[in-house]
This record gives structure tokens, C-alpha cells and sequence, in this order.
């Protein structure tokens, strides 16, 4: 299943020598496509990774509310926390569970809404360049192994099959206005995971 919501520019891939992607869609994650999309800026580079923590309601994980959230499907009534962010239209290309499910919600090819107000390197507008990858987790506490395990081997499928230079936290890209994945989130291991990829890190630590 995929989203007919946007209609990204394929131009802006090259072909993957797993063979694993389709019109910007990972293969083997599993698809729930959003419709807060977009499309990227014709001739746009594909070059940078953030990583993004969330849980909802926050701290509780496993409740199927960030699918929900992602999909404008979230019960506004359903939790307190929920009231806060009524009528949020947001989304992440990716979803890690912390059992290391992978979720895809938006072709990697279009433009998902994950960044907001944000810059890197002097460039604004990270959702125009960027991949985001949301893992399930509360900003600035740990996270599993086994999410761990999947990101790596995602951010090797994305580097793959897109020209990413560099990978960074939302905190990075957001500083002071946002901080997540936070403390908790080990930069070290996920830099030593990726040492064969050619990608520099914003994240503290050297491996």
C-alpha cells in the first residue's frame, strides 16, 4: 500500500543495489501511508538523516498512538496529554518500535513533516533535504537494543539509496526549541554501527 498523497520527483534517487526500495518506499518496513506530505523542491539533494524520539502519550510506548498521530487518526479525548497537540498534522518517513519494528509513512522521495522551523549547516528548511526517523522513546531516556539494531540497518538501506553526507538529532538541527533524542540516545554505538558509511555526525562522542 502506498500514498497517491504526494507525487515526489524520482530524480532525486538513484537506484539501490539491494533492490529494496519502490518509488521511495522501503520494502521490508511496514507501510502506513500519511497524507501530511509534501513534495520536496524540484532538483533537491536527498543528504541528511535526523533522528527524532516520541511516545505517546508520553512515556508509554507500544499504544499504537504515534501510528495514529502520524495518520490523523489520534483520539483527541483520549488522553489529557492529547489536548496539547489537537489538530497537530505531522509525520516522520520512519517509526522505529522498541522492539525494532520498522514503519514507514511517507516515500522517502517526498517531503514528511518531522523537522519544523529548523537549519543545518546554514541551510534552512531541513524537511526539504532531509529523512526523518522517529524512534519510540521519551527524549532524554534510553533506548533498545533492538531499535538500536534496526536504525543501523536502516540508515544503511537509506545511505544506499540516497546520497546521505550527514546524520543528525532533532536537537541539532532545532537547538533550544527542541531536544530530542536527548541524553539517553547513544550517538558512540550508532557511529560505530555506521563506520563504514561515508557520513559525518552531529552527535557527540567519536567511536
Amino acid at each position: 500500500m502506498r500514498s497517491m498523497t504526494c507525487s515526489p520527483d524520482t530524480h532525486t534517487s538513484f537506484t539501490s543495489k539491494t533492490a529494496q526500495w519502490q518509488d521511495g518506499w522501503l520494502q521490508s518496513a511496514q507501510h502506513l501511508p500519511s497524507p501530511n506530505c509534501g513534495l520536496r523542491p524540484a532538483g533537491m539533494p536527498i543528504d541528511l538523516v535526523v533522528v527524532h524520539s516520541i511516545s505517546l502519550p508520553p512515556g508509554e510506548y507500544g499504544t499504537g498512538c504515534v501510528q495514529q498521530l502520524f495518520t490523523n487518526q489520534l483520539n483527541w479525548e483520549a488522553h489529557p496529554y492529547f489536548q496539547g497537540i489537537r489538530g497537530l498534522e505531522v509525520s516522520a518517513h520512519f517509526f522505529i518500535e522498541r522492539s525494532g519494528t520498522v514503519w514507514q509513512f511517507v516515500s522517502c522521495d517526498a517531503r514528511a513533516w518531522h523537522a519544523g522551523k529548523s537549519q543545518w549547516q546554514g541551510r534552512e528548511n531541513c524537511n526539504d533535504y532531509s529523512i526523518g526517523i522517529e524512534l519510540e522513546g521519551l527524549e532524554g531516556l534510553g533506548f533498545e537494543a533492538s531499535q538500536y539494531q534496526a536504525l543501523i540497518a536502516l540508515c544503511q538501506e537509506v545511505a544506499a539509496h540516497y546520497r546521505i553526507a550527514h546524520i543528525a538529532g532533532h536537537e541539532h538541527i532545532a537547538p533550544g526549541r527542541k531536544y530530542d533524542p536527548g541524553a539517553g540516545f547513544d550517538w558512540v554505538q550508532l557511529q560505530r554501527g555506521l563506520a563504514a558509511l561515508p557520513v559525518q555526525f552531529a552527535g557527540q562522542g567519536k567511536a
